[in-house]
């Protein structure tokens, strides 16, 4: 039970960052403008949301391993990741260009997320 109370925790923490990031700093949503940021070595980190396309999901793996960007697992839907940007469409993915105020990086650097 401890590890699934953990887990929410984990995972609360990663919403509650990604919306100070969103508020505070700057993001690239969507697969498409993800991982042509990517391609161009923008970004700091990558959120990836758990039911991502399969082929996208395989490609900006790919391309963050290449240019060593750090991905963290959104364990929600895109819908739940749009919903936490604020926005009323699904979001399979985002870059984060800026963390702005957000705790994001450290959770990213200890690999919590």
């Amino acid at each position: 039970m401890a590890t699934k109370s953990t887990a929410s925790t984990d995972s609360a923490a990663l919403a509650k960052a990604i919306r100070m990031c969103t508020e505070s700093g700057e993001i690239v949503m969507g697969a498409r403008e993800s991982m042509q940021s990517v391609r161009h070595g923008k970004g700091q980190v990558l959120v990836l949301a758990a039911n991502a396309p399969a082929d996208n999901a395989s490609d900006v793996r790919r391309y963050c391993a290449l240019s060593s960007l750090p991905i963290v697992e959104f364990a929600g839907t895109s819908m739940e990741l749009g919903s936490i940007c604020g926005k009323p469409f699904p979001v399979s993915m985002l870059l984060v260009l800026d963390a702005g105020n957000s705790s994001i990086m450290e959770m990213a650097k200890k690999g919590k997320a």
